[in-house]
């Protein structure tokens, strides 16, 4: 782990794995977004090794749509993934034959409702945070990208906000037109990305925004007021990152994420021990 790869103090990172995926029906029929595989692993598993990579241990997952595969993933996950001796009996006895690298991770699985909008799942979730926790990380669950997570905290306490969110670049869907008054002045055809910038999903939160634009008795998506008027009392700050990210949105997203990982070009791994 290099200098600007430091270990970070025991932060709770906060995922929402509640929502339904539409768009990628035809898999999340099956599956929960968060669930559905690059390679043999779920792209929650690959999220939360970006956020061990980084010395962090402890999670908390906004469970709804679907709650019993993430139950019954963490709770046979030595069994996916090491051999196994099973002695049978009245008191049955299992014999791991691997360790495996996730063996310090605490996992908490927080129900917080099928329906229910991403503000009110994080105001549930809350109540798993210690009393010793200032700040936590918050992530949605479909989406990768190799930020460095150290200097997003740094820049998260830097700023003195109450909450820093990713800036990134989405991939561009279509091309883009260059305009000067009513005339194109230049034209891409499906640029790589848009020059723009959008909430990448990885962000840093201090706890006081909890309590300051979140209400138990409210339910409302995060992105909506909770976040509008965060912005509205200057309490939001960008943490620009120019690196890879991508979403799983999309069956298309799904097969590229899986062909870079299939090809072993997969570059939100950049932190990950080798």
């Amino acid at each position: 782990m290099n200098q600007k790869q430091k270990k970070l103090p025991d932060i709770p990172v906060m995922i929402l794995c509640g929502g339904k995926g539409t768009r990628l029906r035809d898999v999340t029929e099956v599956l929960p977004k968060p669930m559905v595989p690059i390679g043999m692993q779920p792209i929650l598993w690959h999220i939360m090794k970006s956020y061990a990579a980084f010395g962090l241990r402890r999670f908390i997952l906004c469970l709804g749509y679907k709650s019993e595969a993430f139950i019954d993933f963490f709770m046979n996950f030595h069994l996916r993934i090491s051999d196994a001796t099973i002695t049978l009996g009245h008191d049955p006895e299992i014999h791991f034959h691997q360790e495996v690298e996730e063996a310090d991770w605490q996992i908490t699985l927080a129900q917080t409702g099928i329906e229910t909008k991403t503000g009110l799942r994080v105001a549930r979730a809350a109540r798993y945070l210690k009393d010793g926790d200032r700040d936590f990380f918050l992530t949605y669950g479909d989406g990768v990208a190799d930020i460095n997570i150290s200097e997003l905290y740094r820049a998260h306490r830097q700023s003195g906000k109450l909450l820093t969110v990713s800036a990134v670049h989405p991939p561009a869907r279509f091309g883009e037109m260059i305009l000067k008054g009513d005339t194109v002045i230049d034209f891409a055809e499906k640029a790589p990305r848009s020059n723009g910038y959008i909430n990448g999903g990885f962000m840093a939160v201090d706890r006081d925004f909890l309590t300051r634009y979140l209400d138990l008795n409210r339910d409302e998506f995060l992105e909506q007021s909770p976040i509008i008027n965060c912005v509205k009392d200057r309490q939001m700050n960008a943490f620009r990152h120019e690196g890879f990210w991508q979403c799983m949105d999309t069956p298309r997203e799904y097969t590229l994420l899986n062909e870079l990982w299939s090809k072993k070009r997969a570059p939100w791994t950049r932190y990950w021990e080798k």
